[in-house]
């Protein structure tokens, strides 16, 4: 009699655990609070997990448990589903409810603008992107006249309604920002003028593939102004001769007698404006350029690599040797 009683009490006392366990996972799927209506922005950047999307979540006390949210992702088969960009969410919501929201279209839309690009291509970009439903190409391009090489490119998330000239000042406003805080060092131990080195980097970006080769064209090229040589840089004939069609095309040999204050095979010294915008790398490099003797440089087009010269006689041999 005994022992049936203390058999039937440890069932009663496992099942009150289930059910007291049952209870309790059930209350992580509900709202946070179900009487908290104000809602807030959460922003999933791109590629970001699903974990780490529900710790975030739960720090933000829009969620309970992040292994819960996880669990229902799973169950609802959302991963490849659920989006990069802004939403607009509440602690009122279940997280099965925020789960799906996070699968409905953002309120933002991403763009990614490309170091070396110049205006005319992230006009023609953004315009492709039909989500920026008050975007006008013309105006991008007629606000970005004043602000040449300092479109600072990168990845954003903007509002759908963001207008062409809100998206130039934000484009204007990013660029100072990463120039006080990442280039601060390097410009202050410069004694070239900030526009000077505004539009070598736009040439130097054009010109070399990453920081190392940039650091070293910089400080070929400016080499060749301190010394009075022309520039002679092709990139500077694709910006000539850029249309929509083709923004960067292969320079021949005839157009270096294009006419063009843009011309440096016609024009010693530097161009008078941008010729794209830079990134931070080509920044960077035409601040701080390396140190060299070198006067001349080539691209290997099959694999990207430079070889550099000091005379024109060393600049001829890697031209045989590597160009023809």
């Amino acid at each position: 009699m005994n022992r049936k009683y203390v058999i039937f009490s440890l069932v009663i006392g496992f099942l009150f655990i289930l059910l007291g366990a049952f209870i309790w996972i059930r209350t992580l799927f509900l709202p946070v609070s179900s009487g908290e209506r104000q809602a807030q922005t959460f922003i999933i950047p791109k590629g970001q997990a699903v974990i780490t999307i529900g710790e975030r979540l739960t720090e933000a006390g829009l969620i309970k448990n992040p292994l819960i949210f996880r669990a229902v992702v799973v169950q609802q088969d959302l991963g490849t589903k659920i989006q990069a960009g802004s939403f607009s969410l509440s602690p009122n919501m279940s997280t099965v409810e925020i789960a799906q929201a996070l699968t409905q279209g953002t309120e933002d839309v991403w763009i990614t603008l490309l170091e070396g690009w110049r205006a005319e291509e992230m006009a023609a970009y953004l315009t492709k992107k039909e989500e920026l439903t008050a975007f006008d190409a013309q105006e991008f391009i007629d606000s970005a006249a004043a602000y040449d090489g300092t479109l600072y490119p990168d990845t954003y998330l903007i509002p759908r309604e963001m207008t062409a000239e809100s998206l130039v000042l934000l484009l204007v406003n990013t660029f100072e920002a990463r120039m006080t805080s990442k280039l601060s060092d390097e410009l202050a131990a410069t004694d070239r003028d900030f526009e000077d080195i505004l539009v070598m980097a736009s040439i130097v970006q054009r010109e070399a593939r990453d920081p190392e080769q940039m650091r070293h064209v910089a400080g070929i090229l400016w080499n060749r102004i301190d010394i009075g040589m022309a520039l002679q840089v092709d990139a500077t004939l694709q910006y000539i001769k850029g249309t929509p069609s083709e923004w960067w095309p292969t320079p021949l040999s005839a157009d270096k007698q294009l006419v063009s204050a843009y011309n440096t095979y016609q024009n010693p010294g530097l161009p008078p404006g941008p010729i794209s915008n830079p990134g931070l790398d080509a920044l960077r490099a035409t601040a701080d350029p390396l140190e060299v003797d070198d006067l001349f440089y080539i691209h290997d087009p099959v694999t990207g690599s430079m070889y550099y010269a000091t005379t024109i006689e060393e600049h001829n041999q890697n031209v045989n040797k590597y160009l023809r």
